[in-house]
């Protein structure tokens, strides 16, 4: 079969996934930092992921459902484990029976369906976000000696943020904790890491900042851009005075001046807030997005950077604070909805 170059890529830097990764784990004190890896490793591929982060020492992973448990879980090696933090629906229990993977109960229904399996499980709390979890009232009046707990852990609503619902979830999952028997315990996610200490129990559970995510500012500094979008240039133009540009004629020039379109758009998840705002980059020379970003093709102004031509590589500008400033988009949609165009490769 004849090969076909890919128009799109994503440069994915390992060292810096690892880095970011160690760093969180540092932050995390005597607890050890484990790492969510759902949704494709936020798009970056899971087996990547985690063959990479295990091997740098990582031990905890997360994953959605049982359907990305089963694509990992001949990966783990030593005492590799995976939660699947969606539970266990009726439907799952024949796979998750014989699964090296556990499940995270967050219903009595889950609790009941899985008691009598005599297997590892984790459990998942509501301290207060009221999305998925067991409530207190639940868990103080259930007997949990027949189950094998693992980890007993919580979700932070609004860790991103300085609020009172912060420390009113760190105290009632401590006062839940009392009747809740795992051997282990969890509250934090990537941004709950740098709330301190007392966040941290014995196992934190970041996810968006191993991937370059920063969502408070004590992160800012020290966790690195992992994603690089890049994409060909198809063809250079010049637009004159008064031309306009692309769907709806977003962009009429005010000057006369060269531009490139390129094989990306929102398609590839470059989505239409980048419009007008986003920057590719050739070099350290920037290149803004002009016009509205189309489904396949983006246009931007290539005046800083004349020499480029037909089938040269630009890259995005997707250092995720930045890209979300630019776009309107929070870091996570960022990340997650990158498409299955590109070609992805590890550096």
């Amino acid at each position: 079969m004849i090969e076909i170059p890919a128009t799109v890529k994503l440069r994915l830097d390992g060292d810096a996934l690892v880095s970011n990764w160690q760093t969180l784990d540092r932050m995390s004190g005597s607890a050890s930092a484990g790492a969510a890896i759902k949704a494709n490793a936020y798009g970056l591929g899971s087996i990547e992921v985690l063959q990479r982060l295990q091997a740098a020492g990582c031990r905890d992973f997360y994953v959605a459902n049982w359907q990305e448990a089963r694509e990992l879980e001949g990966q783990l090696e030593g005492d590799s484990c995976i939660s699947v933090l969606n539970g266990v629906r009726a439907d799952d229990m024949p796979f998750a029976i014989v699964s090296a993977a556990k499940p995270v109960l967050n219903s009595m229904e889950q609790v009941h369906r899985w008691k009598n399996t005599s297997l590892p499980c984790d459990v998942m709390i509501n301290s207060g976000m009221n999305r998925l979890g067991i409530n207190r009232g639940d868990i103080e009046q259930y007997d949990w000696n027949g189950l094998d707990i693992d980890i007993a852990m919580s979700h932070l609503a609004s860790a991103d943020e300085d609020v009172p619902q912060n420390a009113s979830q760190l105290q009632e999952f401590i006062d839940v904790l009392e009747y809740t028997p795992g051997k282990r315990r969890s509250l934090s996610n990537s941004a709950g890491i740098a709330l301190g200490s007392s966040y941290h129990f014995d196992c934190t559970r970041p996810g968006l900042s191993l991937y370059g995510g920063k969502q408070r500012t004590e992160l800012e500094k020290i966790i690195q851009q992992v994603v690089f979008p890049e994409t060909q240039i198809l063809q250079v133009r010049d637009l004159s005075i008064g031309d306009k540009l692309g769907y709806n004629a977003k962009y009429t020039a005010k000057r006369a001046h060269p531009i490139a379109i390129l094989a990306m758009g929102y398609a590839d998840g470059y989505l239409r807030g980048f419009s007008n705002e986003g920057v590719f980059l050739s070099g350290n020379t920037k290149l803004p997005v002009l016009g509205r970003v189309s489904m396949d093709l983006i246009a931007i102004d290539i005046s800083d950077a004349s020499h480029l031509e037909e089938s040269d590589w630009v890259t995005a500008e997707y250092d995720l604070p930045i890209a979300s400033d630019q776009s309107g988009l929070s870091q996570y949609e960022l990340i997650t909805g990158l498409g299955q165009r590109y070609d992805r490769y590890w550096v």
